[in-house]
């Protein structure tokens, strides 16, 4: 058998300005062909699990694209054509294919197509007709449209947030494309829409609400003739018709079992709505807290969140951590231009830096200080463990190390890297251990790879385009009735 593997990833904040265009996917992974292979191979992605399965299977692979962008605001047209003309190419390319494993992220958006998902995988059944299966993955931070149902014969989103099941998700999905090319099972899927968008901060699977409702999905799973269950928890940066979250039940030849399940699900998940809510301390309440105690605390800075999006570059917290010299303290801004400037320096020498604050006003200006420079180096480390999003190399691009005479340790990337690996402070000569405070620009990600070096987390409700509550971003395009936007009878 002949299999080929696709895969085009990216999260799409709408509220972001800037486009997303296709060095992003250069500087991340743009590859086909044996490239692609060897980034899967090293990586810890769904295409790795792809890879993985289809080798025991022994049979033929045929590699097409795989694309991945840090996210960031929509592609722009450009963009988005590009990638999709790349993907029908390789496809056509590759001849007669007998199934195809696709990993879309589920919340791409382009700067005309809300839906981008839902388009190129409809591109893609287009191409290789009705009767080839596909079968893909989803990231649960998807916002699910009909048209990727419909282009697809089974999906399966990842169960974890921190995303440390990657692989077994893509293994998941291999299986289930083998099986049915074997004659062993005949997918059909269902999905549900539950009107409830699902705050961020509520979206950790180890953690309640979400504990419970996947408590609900495990056990509903074990019912003979289901092949799988998925929670798609939602993106609530995506200004889009299919906001919000959704259910997806994939059954043995059984649509109406997958229906029924869909429903369920989505019922118990619309009755227990309040749970899921925004329910998070502001900047004063958040420090309040850390100040009354002497553990070891992660804040994790929800409105400047670089996996959903935003810059990075808030000086919010860092400004007030510098403020309050609560103990050592740590953050990361991407700043290329504060690090042209500390590359006037040399290591051990003082300067005066302006630092982050140049894109999202609600998270401060520049924090301007006096500065120690303490390390400066190319930026690139690799990640060896199981972290949130797979990834094993990364590339800050020129980067420093500083540090003010309050004791705040401030970490200058030129590239956008969001914080999934405690290799990004350890490659740099640091020590996470060492610090009273770390900063960590995300939700639930960092989770995975800060867990190490802090006691304890502290989400912090901070403004900015990731912002956790999302009654206060404008949307125009969204679903309604949605929870928590409106009530529901």
């Amino acid at each position: 058998m002949r299999i080929g593997i696709l895969a085009i990833q990216h999260e799409s904040n709408t509220f972001v300005r800037e486009r997303t265009v296709l060095d992003a996917f250069r500087r991340d992974a743009l590859l086909t062909g044996a490239a692609m292979v060897e980034y899967c191979r090293d990586a810890r992605h769904e295409t790795t699990g792809f890879l993985a399965e289809l080798t025991q299977a022994d049979v033929e692979i045929a590699p097409l694209l795989l694309a991945l962008a840090t996210p960031g605001g929509s592609l722009s047209d450009d963009t988005a054509a590009d990638l999709v003309a790349r993907a029908l190419d390789e496809l056509r390319r590759a001849g007669p294919l007998d199934g195809l494993l696709v990993a879309p992220h589920g919340a791409a958006v382009s700067a005309s197509c809300r839906d981008f998902d839902g388009h190129w995988l409809t591109e893609v059944r287009e191409v290789v007709g009705p009767n080839v299966p596909i079968v893909g993955t989803l990231d649960p931070h998807a916002n699910l449209s009909q048209r990727m149902i419909d282009a697809t014969d089974a999906l399966v989103a990842y169960r974890t947030n921190p995303h440390v099941d990657q692989v077994q998700t893509g293994r998941c999905a291999a299986q289930l494309l083998l099986r049915t090319l074997r004659g062993e099972i005949h997918p059909t899927m269902s999905a549900a829409f539950p009107p409830v968008a699902i705050s961020i901060d509520q979206q950790a699977t180890g953690e309640e609400p979400c504990l419970e409702l996947y408590r609900v999905a495990d056990a509903l799973a074990r019912i003979p003739g289901v092949l799988s269950n998925s929670i798609v928890l939602g993106f609530p940066y995506a200004d889009v018709p299919e906001l919000g979250s959704s259910i997806i039940v994939v059954t043995d030849g059984q649509p109406e079992l997958a229906r029924s399940m869909a429903d369920e699900l989505a019922q118990h998940l619309t009755d227990h709505r309040a749970k899921f809510a925004c329910g998070l301390p502001g900047v004063d309440a958040a420090l309040a807290n850390v100040q009354a105690n002497g553990e070891r605390v992660c804040l994790l800075d929800v409105g400047d969140n670089v996996g959903g999006g935003a810059a990075g570059d808030g000086t919010l917290l860092a400004r007030r951590l510098h403020d309050m010299q609560i103990g050592p303290a740590f953050v990361c801004l991407w700043d290329p231009e504060a690090v042209a400037q500390a590359s006037a320096l040399a290591v051990g020498q003082i300067g005066r830096l302006a630092m982050g604050g140049r894109h999202a006003v609600e998270q401060g200006p520049p924090l301007v200080a006096d500065v120690l420079l303490e390390w400066r180096g190319e930026g690139r480390f690799e990640e060896s463990e199981i972290v949130h999003g797979g990834r094993a190399a990364y590339d800050m691009g020129p980067t420093a190390v500083v540090r003010t005479d309050r004791a705040l340790t401030i970490l200058l990337t030129s590239l956008r890297v969001p914080p999934f690996s405690l290799r990004q402070l350890t490659s740099c000569g640091l020590n996470p251990k060492s610090f009273r405070v770390l900063v960590a620009k995300g939700v639930n990600a960092p989770i995975a790879a800060y867990r190490s070096a802090c006691d304890r987390f502290v989400r912090v409700n901070t403004p900015g385009t990731t912002t956790a509550d999302m009654t206060k971003l404008k949307y125009r395009h969204r679903r309604r009735p949605l929870y928590p936007f409106e009530d529901l009878i």
